[in-house]
């Protein structure tokens, strides 16, 4: 048995062909997504980067294992105290772990735990292969690595190969040569003259007037990156920027998949596609971040191909990222870990019988902090630290009617907020009552200063709303982070 696992950093499923864009973006992925199971509604339980992937490995949500950020206290994977034994937990519960565990020599060709510092993220890998750049790898430097990995072991049998491309991820870095095949295609028709008005009045990190998350400096080594949005020649190179890296790191994953052919084994191959998150392409007003707990950011694709296992067909159930491990499990016939906060969602790719979540809870903390709910066709946000994005404490979106969260009905719909504000006391009561720790690391996290990508910047940002015209949201930055100016 082979698996391989496509980690596409950044990627949000709705700029996928298969997931209905207009735009080519994706003619090899959309290959495997016709031959397997595609998932309309699958979720990071917790983003971005570092708290998504660490809630994939170690099978918890951030709550639990304390990364729910990019720094301080809570951007560490908690001790795990006087119960460590002579190895800790992941060592053999981590997801590579498991698969070692059901007889998968286990390979990672990423750069990831050296860009956050995540050495967690290694635990359970046979096989190691840091591209070097921490992240700012650009696919032509991260397929050649694989190919020779292809090329050595392809043949044997039982191995899991991860996958990490950065493409898609901010700052946009398709090389000029590949050119832009989207010049001539339109853009997304919900962000029309009037929306990007309102856009470019919008404060807070990588709103359209400071892409460069406080500002609009640009960079002459990424020319497809804008340093802001004025009109729709801007809001076109952000949106092509963003598809140009999609296609380029595709058309990177077609040689992969070219190798594997020629290697005789892909007719037979396991294939996960997937992201740790997606990304803000006008969503609540943001370009290019991912620093919400909303669907722009928590949305994410994912595609399992199982050749002679599954049959292609499309799930529309509410999971988590999370719940893969103990999916695998049932898959494998093995009982998951016992640490593991997943849910199988097994019977419903083999039976295609709903297995999906009554509601999700989604969380974000290194950016602003915020817990969202989505259930139904809603998506509630509460907001704990706005990140200087002036969001309201609650926020409530028809995602059926208004899937780019233009329209925040909460108002309209204080039923639906308190439907919501139960499901999430739900889990969080059930989330404090299956661990030992006695802290909700979000609230470490304000009590530390506020989220990574936040703290400290607020007088500075100021400076920058009065020079570009927005002063009018200075009183009211101020009124609600003092701690900024004590």
């Amino acid at each position: 048995m082979r698996f391989l696992f496509l980690d596409l950093d950044s990627t949000r499923p709705d700029h996928l062909g298969c997931y209905g864009y207009h735009r080519n973006t994706s003619p090899n992925i959309d290959k495997i997504a016709a031959e397997g199971v595609r998932f309309e509604n699958y979720y990071t339980s917790d983003a971005p980067c570092f708290p998504s992937r660490t809630a994939l490995m170690t099978g918890r949500f951030g709550i639990h294992n304390g990364v729910v950020g990019h720094g301080g206290t809570a951007g560490d994977v908690r001790h795990e105290g006087i119960d460590r034994q002579f190895q800790d937990k992941l060592a053999s519960e981590s997801l590579p772990a498991f698969l070692r565990s059901v007889g998968f020599r286990t390979t990672l060709v990423s750069p990831f735990a050296e860009r956050h510092s995540s050495w967690t993220f290694y635990a359970g890998f046979n096989e190691i292969h840091n591209t070097g750049k921490a992240g700012m790898e650009s696919a032509e430097e991260v397929t050649p690595t694989v190919l020779r990995w292809i090329e050595r072991h392809a043949k044997e049998d039982n191995w899991f190969l991860y996958v990490n491309y950065w493409d898609p991820h901010t700052p946009y870095r398709a090389p000029e040569s590949f050119g832009n095949p989207f010049e001539n295609d339109p853009l997304p028709d919900w962000i029309t003259d009037e929306v990007l008005e309102q856009h470019k009045r919008k404060v807070g990190p990588h709103s359209a007037s400071e892409i460069n998350m406080y500002d609009n400096r640009t960079h002459d080594a990424y020319p497809r990156h804008p340093g802001e949005i004025k009109d729709r020649q801007g809001l076109r190179k952000m949106i092509d920027g963003y598809d140009c890296g999609i296609r380029y790191m595709d058309e990177h994953i077609g040689k992969l998949f070219q190798a594997l052919e020629e290697q005789q084994v892909m007719d037979d191959l396991i294939i996960v596609i997937t992201a740790d998150h997606g990304e803000n392409m006008g969503e609540l007003g943001i370009y290019g971040e991912h620093g919400t707990a909303d669907q722009g950011t928590c949305r994410i694709p994912m595609i399992l191909r199982w050749p002679g296992k599954i049959k292609p067909h499309v799930d529309r159930g509410l999971h988590y990222h999370l719940d893969l491990g103990p999916t695998l499990a049932e898959l494998f016939g093995v009982q998951p870990m016992p640490s593991w906060d997943g849910q199988s969602y097994a019977s419903s790719i083999l039976q295609q019988r709903g297995a999906g979540r009554d509601y999700l809870v989604l969380s974000q903390c290194a950016h602003v902090c915020q817990r969202s709910v989505r259930f139904g066709d809603w998506l509630y946000i509460r907001t704990y630290h706005d990140g200087y994005h002036l969001f309201d404490k609650e926020m409530l979106f028809n995602l059926k009617n208004d899937p780019h969260e233009q329209f925040d009905v909460s108002r309209e719909h204080p039923s639906v907020c308190r439907e919501a504000v139960y499901y999430l006391n739900e889990w969080h009561d059930e989330m404090m009552m299956s661990m030992k720790f006695d802290t909700d690391p979000l609230w470490t996290v304000i009590r530390e200063g506020g989220p990574y990508h936040a703290k400290g910047h607020l007088p500075g940002y100021i400076r920058w709303l009065e020079q570009t015209g927005r002063g009018h949201a200075v009183e009211e930055l101020k009124r609600r982070h003092p701690r900024e100016f004590a």
